[in-house]
């Protein structure tokens, strides 16, 4: 059997693998290293999704595609039943996370701001007023999965009061539902957005959600842009009544004249939260493992199901 991966430095990354299994560099749908033949086992680009996505139907051995992101929002319609469709939970918990707690900070503290004056080599600190701090901040993670839990853990220590939520409730844990949303946010000084784009999350920040949030209030996107109404977004954002940081958009990438990027209390990186230098040997270990358990015939981890 053939199983696909795209980066060459990969190979070395699988760890060992069953006797049988052939494995190719494709990085390319137009350039593909063999015939689409005999492949059961695939691991398509991290970016330039679609035309990989339109490929997949014309792959008539495949039975996995092993996703290298969290997200699997571009390929839950297009497999056919006979393929198992895996993301990559837990591979991006910590970076993530890391970028979370660093927006948080640089928005609250004011770094972008600071970073404006540097550039200006000016230093303003007889007019800076004091900043604010994350100590004492009312936090609402709205996506209560592995980045979800990393990041409230990694919140804890700052002094924080943390309220997560998810699709469906789980008191037990102590998890309130979506349907909770519309008296949690009220008291949610950030809200985090860690929720995976489906049917029910697109769109989920409307003008009533932001509208409900309190004055001075920090929006935290690592998601998916499409979860956030752009235009509801920008007329709320551009009011100053509340502040955002933004690792995605609707669109990406974002054009250069669009008017969110002049907003100085918003902070715009280009979906990067997760793209640290550990990212590529923890993306692969996991796909080594899947691909031994595929070849034994043992039960995949991560299996997304109806979109999660």
């Amino acid at each position: 059997m053939k199983a696909w991966i795209p980066h060459k430095s990969g190979i070395s990354l699988l760890g060992e693998l069953p006797s049988g299994v052939t494995v190719e560099v494709a990085d390319d749908p137009f350039r593909l290293p063999s015939e689409p033949t005999g492949v059961e086992f695939w691991m398509p680009t991290f970016i330039g999704q679609p035309p990989m996505v339109r490929l997949a139907p014309d792959l008539p051995d495949l039975r996995v595609v092993q996703l290298p992101s969290a997200g699997a929002d571009a390929w839950i319609r297009a497999l056919p039943p006979r393929v198992t469709l895996c993301d990559a939970r837990s591979v991006h918990d910590s970076s993530t996370a890391e970028w979370v707690v660093g927006a948080i900070l640089a928005q609250l503290r004011r770094f972008p701001e600071f970073v404006r004056a540097q550039e200006r080599h000016h230093w303003a600190h007889e007019q800076v007023t004091p900043t604010d701090e994350l100590y004492g901040k009312r936090v609402l993670i709205i996506g209560a999965g592995s980045i979800g839990t990393a990041v409230a853990a990694r919140l804890a220590p700052f002094g924080v009061t943390l309220t997560l939520a998810a699709r469906t409730a789980r008191p037990d844990e102590g998890v309130y539902g979506v349907a909770d949303l519309p008296e949690l946010l009220p008291s949610a000084d950030v809200v985090v957005l860690l929720v995976p784009l489906t049917e029910q999350t697109r769109g989920l920040i409307d003008a009533r959600f932001l509208a409900a949030m309190p004055d001075g209030a920090l929006l935290v996107n690592a998601s998916r842009g499409q979860v956030a109404d752009p235009v509801a977004l920008y007329a709320e954002l551009s009011t100053g009544r509340i502040g955002a940081a933004l690792d995605v958009t609707e669109p990406e990438p974002l054009p250069s004249d669009d008017p969110l990027w002049q907003l100085p209390n918003v902070l715009i990186t280009p979906h990067v939260g997760a793209m640290v230098h550990g990212l590529m040997t923890r993306t692969y270990r996991l796909a080594g493992a899947q691909l031994r358990r595929y070849v034994a015939g043992e039960p995949l981890v991560n299996e997304v199901v109806n979109g999660y």
